[in-house]
């Protein structure tokens, strides 16, 4: 199916093997850079939930570690919603309803027939949906590093939803990113401050699996681009004849 719950998928390829010695003195153990990796690998945008509650106690570590993201000037930018209330979802399901109908008319044909049979957000599904904004204000107008580059505030925000992830993932809590949503009328429901930026709108849940491959990917709606032309040296399209990365298989 095109958006059905594939099988669990098996260890990735990818992580480190048994045989690699520990070469760096500051490198974790061999069993901790498969358990980090493999929550790189297998962490997946998920869309398929069930309805029971997510431990109030795991969903506290899971934010614990999207607090401890890395982020420019320390300003850890960032505030938690959680929203476990059933009528707030119902609001926010509207919200997506509205918004997934204006962006089906971006595509038309047989691609329109795809983007209208995916399954695109869980949000009444799952047992709570979290928001992650950004505070434009926090630690005032002139913050170590942002001067220059003042979008560094959501990148930073960015890095707390990656941590948030990841951890859910080591944790077997599935997260589901929902995009497809007016920030403005998001913002207005919830009623936040003018200063306040919406970054992500969160499903998460447990699930009965998660899925072997990026949902979209499986659905032939994309795929994953070779690394290996993503990469330059020392400048745009540059090469190196001293220094060519290896790359996993």
């Amino acid at each position: 199916m095109v958006s059905g719950i594939p099988v669990t998928i098996k260890a990735a390829e990818k992580l480190p093997q048994e045989s690699e010695q520990k070469s760096e003195p500051h490198e974790f153990s061999k069993e901790k850079k498969k358990g980090l990796y493999e929550a790189i690998y297998k962490r997946r945008d998920m869309r398929h939930f069930l309805p029971d509650p997510v431990d109030p106690t795991v969903l506290g570590r899971i934010l614990d570690a999207a607090h401890h993201a890395g982020s420019v000037g320390f300003m850890q930018p960032w505030n938690f919603i959680v929203i476990d209330d059933p009528e707030i979802k119902q609001t926010m399901a509207k919200n997506f309803s509205s918004a997934n109908a204006d962006a089906e008319k971006n595509y038309s044909g047989l691609r329109k027939e795809l983007y209208q049979s995916l399954k695109l957000e869980g949000i009444t599904d799952s047992p709570i949906n979290l928001v992650v904004t950004c505070d434009k204000t926090r630690n005032g107008p002139h913050v170590l590093g942002r001067n220059t580059m003042p979008e560094t505030d959501v990148f930073s925000a960015c890095c707390a939803v990656q941590n948030l992830w990841l951890a859910a993932r080591a944790e077997g809590i599935a997260v589901g990113w929902v995009s497809i949503i007016d920030p403005e009328r998001l913002k207005q429901d919830l009623g936040l401050p003018e200063n306040i930026e919406i970054v992500a709108y969160l499903c998460v849940g447990h699930t009965q699996s998660f899925y072997k491959k990026p949902m979209l990917e499986s659905a032939g709606w994309g795929k994953r681009l070779a690394l290996k032309n993503l990469v330059y040296y020392n400048r745009w399209k540059g090469t190196s004849e001293s220094y060519t990365l290896n790359f996993p298989d």
